[in-house]
């Protein structure tokens, strides 16, 4: 093939780092799917369980908002993932005392009771998926912070 007809410029997607970390963070999302779902929850669920947690640790009131700006998702999904936690029994939403378009988040007894459960499972899956660079965790942490900084 001339160069010219070439789409990309490298010869196997292996040679691209999007590539790389795509197929990497599908692989994990799917495990942590399928372990997950023994507990009737998805990996979103959990995170935004997790972030809603680790949030009220730091501060009473969080709002929906926060916790979406907190997870680095979607505002509208937030709110739709939130609704099924909600039904669930797991999460609270209640109005803002001081913003009337606002709802603050609260995790629920049976919240914690299932987000312990789940990160146990959660757990167990990372300790496998990571086994192959549990030597270099430091650096690969460090890595991976670095590209959520940048």
């Amino acid at each position: 093939m001339d160069t010219k007809d070439q789409v990309f410029s490298y010869i196997e997607p292996e040679e691209n780092s999007g590539y790389l970390l795509w197929q990497v963070t599908m692989q994990w999302q799917l495990d942590m799917n399928r372990a997950l779902s023994r507990v009737g929850l998805t990996l979103t669920q959990f995170s935004l369980m997790a972030g809603l947690y680790w949030l009220s640790q730091k501060k009473e009131g969080v709002t929906q908002q926060q916790l979406a700006d907190y997870a680095n998702t979607d505002k509208m999904m937030t709110s739709k993932v939130l609704a099924v936690l909600e039904t669930k029994g797991i999460v609270e939403r209640v109005k803002d005392p001081g913003d009337s378009r606002a709802k603050q988040l609260r995790i629920t007894d049976n919240g914690v009771a299932a987000l312990r459960e789940a990160y146990r499972i959660v757990k167990q899956v990372d300790d496998v998926f990571f086994k192959e660079v549990e030597k270099d965790k430091a650096s690969f942490d460090e890595l991976l912070m670095r590209l959520i900084k940048r």
